[in-house]
């Protein structure tokens, strides 16, 4: 998946993502659409935010531009991210909480309005970046959904193959769940987003999905709900 230059012929040191609202040095990691998508689906007013797998910011930067007030906190296993993650939350002048831990095996009471993961699902050759590879996305998932308070809300975004896997883990802590396809030319969803709110009555919304393509998110910076919104405008 290509990362969401706006307006960069060439490649160059910094680029912008969300409509230009947000600002990456382009390093070791990039961006991809997935990270965009992701934070279009968080709505509400959290006050406090984890992303686990924060990477080099992508997710929580698109984040914090919509909530300016939000307290962000970021886990990583990789310092090298985490140094590019800092990097890019001072060329945005945002603070993140970083931490260097694995949260598999993190050991905390700490608990979050928003908890957001774009969790490794990709199986096969562990990435150069040092990044979680073939993870047990059960585990992870189940890990995640013990960091959100109660009445608070998770949300990922995964591909299409592996949505029974976190659908199956959320469903035992979850209700209000949303499930939103995202579609390229295929027939067939690529990338699924899921959220549900801990400690809520099951309920379960499917919604007909957007093309993962759809500029309105990726290059105007809109919100999903925003979106679809101005769809029933017109």
């Amino acid at each position: 998946m290509l990362d969401y230059d706006i307006g960069m012929p060439e490649k160059q040191e910094i680029f912008t993502i969300m409509g230009g609202r947000v600002k990456m040095h382009r390093g070791i990691y990039n961006p991809t659409s997935d990270a965009v998508w992701l934070a279009s689906f968080v709505n509400g007013h959290p006050k406090t935010a984890l992303d686990i797998g924060i990477g080099t910011g992508g997710v929580a930067l698109c984040i914090m531009a919509r909530h300016p007030n939000l307290k962000m906190t970021g886990l990583d296993i990789s310092p090298d991210m985490l140094d590019a993650c800092a990097s890019n939350a001072k060329l945005n002048n945002k603070d993140i909480e970083l931490i260097n831990t694995d949260i598999l095996s993190w050991h905390t009471s700490r608990t979050f309005d928003l908890v957001v993961s774009n969790p490794p699902y990709f199986k096969g050759t562990p990435a150069t970046h040092n990044a979680h590879h073939n993870a047990n996305l059960t585990q992870w998932t189940k890990k995640c959904l013990a960091r959100v308070r109660p009445n608070g809300t998770f949300a990922t975004i995964v591909d299409a193959g592996a949505m029974a896997e976190v659908l199956g883990a959320i469903s035992e802590k979850c209700g209000n769940i949303v499930i939103f396809p995202l579609f390229s030319n295929k027939k067939t969803a690529e990338r699924v987003l899921i959220s549900g709110r801990v400690g809520q009555k099951p309920h379960t919304k499917l919604y007909s999905g957007l093309n993962m393509n759809c500029d309105a998110i990726l290059r105007d910076g809109l919100t999903i709900d925003e979106y679809l919104a101005m769809l029933t405008t017109l």
